[in-house]
């Protein structure tokens, strides 16, 4: 048998491409493109979303001390007034005749009032000479006495004539806006009556209405954000001051008023505010259900490694799921990208080309 040379073997399998000569290199496994999302978890609860207004801690409900009907309304809504500002008159007739009643009393009595001091002086001087009798004495002293009584009530009545009359004007104990009026001119009104609502605008709060189930359920962490609906730049927070005990027989809300954190100077009395309510809860991510893969009754999820374009499986918690999405909970951590379709094709260290974010 004829020997062949160790180069000749050699070059003879080059040539030949015996089988069993050679090893071939595996083909690369392609880049598969996939739809991606960040993972931007919620650490929020959304409580709902409610309307209310902007309104003055402090108001004031004006009326007039006397009864009549009204002759002049001098301010209207939304005018800023000072203290002792005239808001509105009566029609003044009743008070000035009243008046000018006291004062004809008051001159008759004080008429009487010299007559008696004149009629006193006269009876001592008769006494104390020995010709008047102490019973004449008696009576010109306690008709002085009398009088002076009298003058003294015809005074009060003059001074309180005076008072009705003043009574006649409404007028601010101190300065504020003018949010209401309850009444028209001509309108004849009792004492008492309220007529004309002035807030005073240096504090100012946000009231709402909140459903009476959602109000017994408020965690104590709630967080109220306010914005101007007009607006939503116009922005702060704040914190429950006041909840009506009872709620409203018709709507079944009750009315809450909010402290603001910060006044901004949009928020006018009557601002229309949109107040969202929230609290905090562990980091949660809405993923959808194409993200998920289930195996060996577990649930996962496909975590991109963006460096090196590559995919690697990772255990999630599910919270909660429905018909298009999940919510996840422990597994994800904010920023990282998972493969949001196809899924089930993947495996462990397949290199990927990541696409832009799928909508969920």
């Amino acid at each position: 048998m004829m020997r062949l040379s160790l180069p000749f073997a050699a070059l003879l399998c080059s040539v030949l491409l015996l089988p069993g000569c050679s090893k071939e290199e595996p083909a690369p496994e392609p880049v598969r493109p996939v739809l991606s999302i960040e993972i931007k978890p919620e650490s929020e609860e959304s409580l709902g979303r409610f309307a209310g207004s902007i309104q003055a801690r402090y108001e004031t409900q004006l009326g007039f001390r006397v009864p009549g009907r009204i002759a002049n309304r001098n301010v209207d809504v939304g005018a800023e007034v000072g203290q002792g500002a005239l808001l509105a008159t009566l029609d003044p007739t009743d008070q000035q005749n009243q008046l000018r009643a006291a004062q004809g009393d008051l001159a008759r009595i004080e008429a009487q009032w010299i007559n008696a001091q004149a009629n006193a002086r006269r009876q001592q001087e008769l006494f104390d000479r020995g010709v008047g009798a102490q019973a004449q004495l008696d009576i010109a002293l306690t008709d002085l006495q009398t009088t002076g009584a009298s003058l003294a009530q015809a005074k009060a009545s003059v001074s309180q004539a005076r008072d009705q009359l003043t009574y006649s004007e409404l007028r601010t104990d101190h300065g504020g806006v003018v949010t209401a009026w309850n009444a028209e001119a001509g309108q004849v009104v009792t004492a008492g009556q309220q007529v004309v609502t002035l807030a005073r605008p240096d504090i100012k709060e946000a009231v709402i209405d909140l459903p009476a189930g959602l109000v017994d359920q408020l965690p104590a962490d709630v967080v109220f954000k306010v914005a101007a609906q007009l607006d939503p730049s116009i922005n702060t927070t704040a914190i429950v001051r006041e909840i009506e005990p009872q709620a409203q027989s018709a709507t079944r809300t009750r009315r809450a008023r909010l402290t603001l954190t910060e006044t901004p100077d949009g928020f006018r009395l009557g601002t229309a505010i949109s107040v969202s309510l929230s609290s905090a809860i562990e980091p949660r991510t809405e993923l959808p259900l194409s993200a998920l893969q289930e195996v060996d009754g577990k649930t996962r999820i496909w975590v991109i490694d963006t460096q090196n374009q590559t995919v690697a499986p990772r255990e999630v918690t599910v919270l909660r799921r429905d018909t298009h999405s999940a919510l996840i909970g422990k597994g994800v951590k904010a920023g990282e990208r998972v493969v949001s379709a196809g899924v089930n094709s993947l495996k462990p260290g397949q290199k990927v080309k990541i696409d832009e974010d799928a909508p969920r």
